[in-house]
């Protein structure tokens, strides 16, 4: 069965296929809540959040993007629940490693050697950190179009923003990702070990 046929069964009240549906897009959601959000907890959270919604407005989806549909609805789950979080700050104890650091965004990717294993492990906390101080409407282009692989337009109709508003916000956010990275100095050592 294709996507199309699924969304139609779907928005006809077909639970078994709203649940196929979940699957094929679970991964993606969840990426983006945990880049949004920071933290694992926070982000299973907005996840949820987002399919719970999905799942109520299904019937009101027209179009061809659904992917690009439910990421803007995971988005707003992520907004709001930032929103919910300034009004109450909160502090998991869940997020920290053992040696009370902040857990790591994504586990590192298995490599042929414990060395590529650890350059890919700090260069992606390295990324996340800098991905973490943009503001909000930034970070979200940037995972959308470089996370997820989003197209411009893709990225437009799921941040719900004009597509010069798209391309201006992700040239503005790389370019102050490039900033930090460059004035914290942690692409240094790492590009030394890659290069050495």
């Amino acid at each position: 069965m294709d996507l199309q046929q699924l969304i139609r069964k779907a928005q006809g009240g077909d639970l078994e296929s709203f649940n196929r549906l979940v699957l094929l897009h679970q991964d993606q959601v969840y990426s983006l809540a945990l880049r949004f959000m920071g933290r694992r907890a926070e982000a299973e959270d907005a996840a949820q959040e987002a399919f719970l919604r999905a799942y109520r407005a299904i019937r009101t989806f027209r179009g061809e993007h659904f992917r690009a549909w439910l990421l803007s609805i995971t988005a707003n789950a992520c907004r709001d629940e930032l929103r919910r979080q300034r009004r109450r700050p909160t502090r998991s104890l869940d997020d920290r490693g053992p040696d009370g650091e902040a857990a790591a965004l994504d586990p590192a990717d298995p490599g042929p050697s414990p060395e590529s294993v650890a350059l890919n492990s700090d260069l992606r906390a390295a990324l996340e950190r800098a991905l973490l101080q943009l503001p909000e409407e930034w970070r979200l282009v940037v995972v959308l179009a470089d996370v997820h692989g989003l197209s411009y337009e893709e990225v437009a109709e799921a941040a719900r923003l004009p597509l010069g508003t798209v391309k201006s916000r992700l040239s503005r956010a790389r370019g102050r990702m490039r900033d930090i990275l460059t004035a914290t100095g942690e692409l240094t050592p790492i590009l030394e070990r890659l290069t050495g």
